[in-house]
């Protein structure tokens, strides 16, 4: 998942202060359904300071929804059977609640307030099931030790698994120009591989293998070494490549970032200038990230916002 990790959104409102004893008490209306704050999930920003606030509980809405599936996707001991099963049961959830059903108990605290931004929102409900289709094929994949065979197909995967997230916030910015959406693929994409370059160290001892077979065969990779994580000049080749391949996707889209209103276009620069902060780590290492795994610190977050005041 992308490499930017997103800031805790704000706690949920506080419960009004009780009535003094005796006093009377006007008829209260139903409590809106709230999204509980999530505090992890990597493919997008949510609900930080630069938000704006009138989308913070939206964007939390699915951001829940998101960090849910991916759990149920990665998180624990669950064998892939059972993976497939829950991922299964929530997708038919999904297209329950997106009919106006009530939300079933087992996700309530998902599907509750996730409702209530479809309805509000008019979310594009295939956006949220492309989501929900990459998590399966993850776990596909990585339960079959099958890698990708070529850039189209890690792509395609992509579209998937991050470019809805892009696409899902520009609809509530009210931002629907094709460039636009070009632009946001571009950089969700980016995030993505961004994450996969910076995660090798941690995803190929788990089986999930995100470097392209062709690309590996290009630079003349060997897959035993790569799966032992051993840095050869042939692998140091092929992350450079790679990293380039995430740099020049983001680069592209970058522009969005004048596009987007307010505080939104600064919290975007921040996310376009912490991706780009990853690769330059990665391309530091010259290949040891196969090992390595770079990582953001304090100060780079002066570095990024330098670079984001200039874009």
């Amino acid at each position: 998942m992308p490499a930017v990790n997103p800031r805790q959104p704000p706690p949920p409102p506080t419960a009004p202060p009780t009535s003094a004893p005796g006093a009377a008490t006007a008829p209260q209306s139903p409590a809106p359904v709230v999204a509980a704050p999530v505090t992890h999930y990597e493919n997008f920003p949510v609900a930080s300071l630069l938000c704006p606030p009138h989308l913070r509980q939206p964007i939390t809405a699915i951001y829940a929804f998101a960090r849910t599936a991916d759990d149920i996707a990665d998180e624990g001991d669950a064998t892939p059977a059972q993976r497939l099963a829950d991922l299964a049961a929530y997708r038919a959830e999904l297209t329950r609640v997106a009919a106006g059903q009530p939300p079933a108990a087992q996700w309530a605290a998902v599907f509750g307030p996730l409702q209530a931004v479809l309805r509000n929102h008019a979310l594009p409900v295939p956006l949220l099931d492309d989501l929900l289709s990459a998590f399966i094929q993850d776990v596909q994949k990585t339960r079959d030790a099958q890698g990708y065979a070529d850039r189209t197909e890690l792509l395609d995967y992509c579209r998937r698994s991050a470019n809805p997230v892009g696409r899902l916030l520009l609809h509530l910015y009210g931002v629907t120009g094709a460039q636009a959406l070009e632009e946001s693929d571009a950089i969700c994409t980016a995030l993505q591989l961004i994450n996969f370059w910076q995660d090798l160290s941690v995803d190929i001892p788990r089986g999930r293998h995100y470097l392209p077979h062709a690309d590996c065969a290009r630079h003349g990779a060997n897959p035993a070494q790569l799966h032992t994580l051993q840095s050869t000049p042939e692998t140091t080749r092929l992350i450079t490549d790679c990293a380039r391949w995430a740099r020049d996707s983001m680069e592209h889209g970058a522009p969005l970032v004048h596009r987007l209103p307010g505080r939104a276009g600064w919290e975007l620069r921040l996310v376009v200038q912490g991706g780009l902060r990853i690769l330059d780590k990665v391309d530091a290492l010259q290949g040891a990230s196969l090992h390595t795994r770079p990582r953001l610190h304090a100060w780079d977050w002066g570095v990024m916002l330098a670079r984001a005041l200039v874009m």
